[in-house]
């Protein structure tokens, strides 16, 4: 017991003896250099305290010099990094991560408990139409038919209708004015002059 209390207390106070430093950093991709965010940082050497770098990757915290420093993420491989002696109170490092993939073994799901029940399911199974046979059905004269029945317009159906329908009426309009002028319709013309000649006949006749 003696001894585990001096062991206890020597490295105590070799801990205090190191000097304190502010220890920054971003964290990295290695193969693409792409921020790698939210990293747990945590100092293996100080009672596994533990940080977590921000969306941006940056981590600030204070150690000890000589700290042995882990930095894990969930598809990364964990890295580590030992703090060196440094003049200044400041070290800031650029920590990078190499992207780890793990293949899990392939998996078969089965829905069936036995090769009977499989059995059984298969003889009872409905095949359905194949992709010709089902848009050969829907674009039937029938099938588009109903559906035209209650379809609503859309609103690019409806705009269209509605500009033909101003064309339309602007025509007629222009079409009416040029017709109502009696100056500019040959019928107008040909109808004023029977009518003079039909009045100087019956002006004769009367005057006979």
């Amino acid at each position: 017991m003696v001894l585990l209390l001096t062991v206890g207390v020597t490295i105590s106070s070799v801990a205090q003896q190191r000097k304190l430093v502010q220890f920054s950093g971003v964290i990295h991709n290695a193969d693409t250099n792409v921020i790698v965010p939210y990293v747990t940082v945590t100092n293996l050497s100080f009672n596994n305290q533990t940080f977590t770098a921000n969306h941006q990757g940056y981590f600030s915290f204070v150690a000890h010099e000589g700290d042995t420093i882990l930095f894990s993420s969930v598809g990364y491989r964990a890295t580590s990094i030992v703090i060196p002696e440094v003049p200044a109170d400041k070290y800031t490092a650029m920590v990078n991560m190499t992207a780890e993939i793990k293949e899990l073994p392939m998996v078969t799901p089965y829905p069936w408990a036995s090769i009977d029940e499989f059995n059984m399911a298969f003889m009872s199974l409905e095949i359905a139409d194949d992709d010709i046979i089902v848009a050969k059905r829907n674009l039937s004269p029938e099938s588009l038919a109903a559906m035209a029945a209650v379809t609503p317009r859309s609103a690019e159906e409806i705009q269209n209708f509605s500009a033909m329908q101003n064309h339309i009426g602007l025509t007629n309009k222009a079409v009416n004015q040029r017709m109502a002028n009696p100056l500019l319709s040959p019928f107008a013309w040909g109808n004023l002059i029977r009518q003079i000649t039909e009045g100087n006949k019956s002006r004769q006749r009367s005057g006979q």
